[in-house]
């Protein structure tokens, strides 16, 4: 991947990049600019909607520098552990010789004496009586902690919480001479927009005190985790500048930088911070309460595919498809079922099933909710409690076991023809042989055509099938007669509820033609 260059004479690319998605829509904001350097484009709007580029970065950074430091954490290394295994700075970097003290054999110490082990990296003061903000990741399994000043104090350390799930930390250090510390506030990120400047401040390879600049590149990224909602960047971002600050030009933090997209490791332009509005209200939580309460109403959703929009009443994709429901918790207490469509929480509209999971997590926990549900083909309000993630974990893993009425009599298995799939009604044998147990219902899938449509959407042998078109099923020929009434009603996709390994999932089955 290439990184890509801003030139100088560029300021920000935000009214830009605002005005060629309205006359291009689609095309990529960056890939746009580097057209705006090759030939003019007459459908721009007047470039007196891009601010004028700053002429230096160098009074917002001496402003800013003392708020940020460097972090490092020692750790006991296994004795098994081999030299290979650990971070090893660039070739010719100078602290080649910092890490060969930690890491190498030195004095005569035996191969298989345990050493201490390091890692470093960035974070910002927040208070002026010394609270800290930084990765969880820059912390984790650390024995020690030493943060370094602007000015080259050193101090120790004390974690006063973290959050692994969002990847957030704070410490408390004692102010030297009992003095105010330089801090830094969190500024409001959603106000930011792509091609906005922005400055990153912080340790990359242990070299401190390193100021970078760049733009917003894009907003809302997810990279695989449940609450992902990244600010991406240009600006450098190397291994060392996790935990540090991304400020906006009026010197308040946007993001906390986390995440690189690098095959080497080394920044290629493309980096990702929290957000601010997501990282603040955590930081709070973690310096008040030693923990962060979550919102909890316990399901479980799926996304929407085009192939099950009209099954569900929708006229696109959209929403958050209720695949199961916690006995107990406040999801059942307030009605929802499943195979409702969750089309807002709280006010806030759910685009999709990523966003629900955010939305939730960050309400207060025992406040009750407007949920607006699609079900039937019809909107319907709900009123739901919010509960805290912790005891819904609790409650979760409470609800897997459990025993339930005795299977029927056996009866031959049926093969579903259009979809490649064959089924048979559950029996004592054929749960001890795919590890169900008695609570569990449907029919269960005892084979599966290989580049069948079942196959290709992932279903497996020991698989669980609980409906067909929102219709239980117990039994062969009740699937083998809904897939008949579907086919004979011109639908041209059958949706299954799947249960796999105790997690169930919605999955659209196209006919073929």
């Amino acid at each position: 991947m290439k990184s890509v260059a801003i030139p100088s004479f560029a300021a920000s690319f935000t009214g830009i990049a605002r005005s060629v998605r309205a006359a291009c829509p689609g095309m990529a904001v960056l890939a746009t600019a580097a057209v705006l350097w090759a030939a003019p484009i007459p459908v721009l709007s007047p470039p007196a909607e891009a601010r004028d580029a700053p002429a230096s970065f160098a009074d917002m950074a001496e402003r800013l520098l003392p708020a940020v430091v460097n972090i490092a954490t020692t750790q006991q290394v296994p004795a098994e552990r081999r030299r290979g295994d650990m971070p090893q700075p660039p070739p010719g970097s100078p602290l080649e010789d910092l890490f060969r003290d930690f890491f190498g054999d030195r004095g005569g110490n035996r191969p298989d004496r345990p050493r201490r082990g390091t890692s470093l990296g960035s974070g910002f003061i927040i208070d002026p009586t010394g609270y800290i903000v930084t990765n969880n990741h820059v912390i984790d399994g650390a024995d020690e902690i030493t943060v370094l000043l602007h000015d080259d104090t050193q101090l120790k350390a004390k974690l006063v919480a973290r959050d692994s799930k969002v990847d957030i930390a704070v410490l408390k250090v004692e102010p030297p001479n009992r003095k105010p510390m330089p801090f830094v506030k969190f500024g409001d990120s959603e106000k930011s927009r792509i091609g906005d400047w922005v400055v990153a401040i912080g340790n990359p390879f242990g070299l401190g005190g390193t100021v970078t600049a760049g733009i917003v590149s894009a907003r809302s990224r997810d990279i695989g985790g449940a609450y992902d909602d990244y600010i991406q960047t240009d600006a450098a971002i190397n291994k060392g500048n996790s935990g540090g600050p991304l400020f906006n030009m009026d010197g308040e933090v946007i993001g906390i930088n986390t995440a690189i997209y690098s095959p080497t490791g080394t920044s290629l332009g493309i980096g990702f911070a929290i957000p601010s509005n997501m990282a603040s209200p955590l930081v709070s939580q973690l310096r008040e309460f030693g923990r962060v309460r979550r919102g909890w109403i316990g399901v479980q959703i799926q996304s929407i595919s085009e192939d099950m929009a009209e099954s569900f009443g929708l006229d696109k994709p959209r929403g958050a498809l209720v695949a199961g429901v916690t006995p107990n918790g406040p999801a059942e207490k307030s009605g929802l079922k499943q195979r409702d469509v969750v089309l807002s929480f709280d006010g806030k509209d759910v685009p999709d099933s990523k966003k629900l999971p955010r939305i939730v997590a960050e309400s207060k926990v025992g406040e009750t909710v407007d949920v607006v549900v699609m079900r039937g083909g019809k909107r319907q309000t709900l009123k739901l409690k919010v509960g805290e993630l912790e005891d819904g974990d609790k409650q979760q893993a409470a609800a897997k076991g459990g025993k339930g009425p005795a299977p029927k009599e056996a009866e031959p298995p049926g093969t579903i023809e259009p979809f490649g799939i064959t089924v048979a009604r559950l029996t004592d044998t054929l749960r001890e042989k795919h590890g169900l147990q008695n609570a569990q219902k449907g029919v269960v899938v005892v084979k599966v055509t290989e580049g069948s449509p079942a196959a290709e959407k992932g279903i497996k042998v020991g698989d669980l099938i609980l409906e067909v078109a929102q219709t239980e099923v117990t039994s062969p020929t009740d699937v083998q007669n809904k897939v008949k009434e579907l086919q004979d009603q011109k639908k041209k996709a059958a949706v299954l509820l799947v249960e796999s390994k105790g997690d169930p999932r919605f999955v659209a089955l196209r006919f073929q033609n």
